[in-house]
């Protein structure tokens, strides 16, 4: 490149996207994470809140932020032990949500909440967050409350 300055600029840019974390472990033993959520729930009483998404996806990142930063992240951290499942191109763990009754087909992210011993208390239903980004950060939390409430 002829100027340095956009050579800096684009060794920076391409810095900062490597160093961006992924919401998903694409390496993740998925059911270790879940027994693992499981345990902490138990000692905590609270209930596990297991996300199926994958990183490519648009709708799984706006989740997992709104989860983290926004008005959702209190409640959850109160009511729940997070443990975000990989899903990939929907090639792994496909099982896994199938076993919890979670329509992965319909779209991702999906989610199941189970009790602290593994029971599913609650699946959303068919495309319920697969338009988290059309959700928005209110209708994420509305979601939530009604979930936490009714889980339980």
């Amino acid at each position: 490149m002829r100027n340095p300055f956009a050579a800096i600029l684009l060794a920076s840019v391409t810095l900062a996207m490597a160093a961006t974390t992924q919401p998903y472990d694409e390496s993740a033993d998925a059911r270790a994470g879940i027994r693992a959520a499981q345990a902490e729930a138990q000692k905590s009483k609270v209930q596990v809140l297991v996300v199926f998404g994958a990183n490519w996806c648009a709708d799984c990142k706006f989740l997992d932020i709104a989860f983290k930063d926004g008005p959702s992240a209190a409640l959850i951290a109160k009511n729940f032990k997070v443990v975000k499942v990989n899903v990939g191109r929907f090639d792994q763990n496909v099982d896994i949500a199938e076993s919890f009754g979670v329509p992965l087909k319909s779209g991702i992210p999906a989610a199941a909440v189970l009790s602290e011993q593994g029971k599913v208390l609650y699946a959303t239903r068919p495309g319920e967050l697969s338009a988290a980004r059309s959700m928005g950060e209110k209708g994420i939390y509305n979601f939530v409350t009604r979930v936490a409430t009714q889980a339980k």
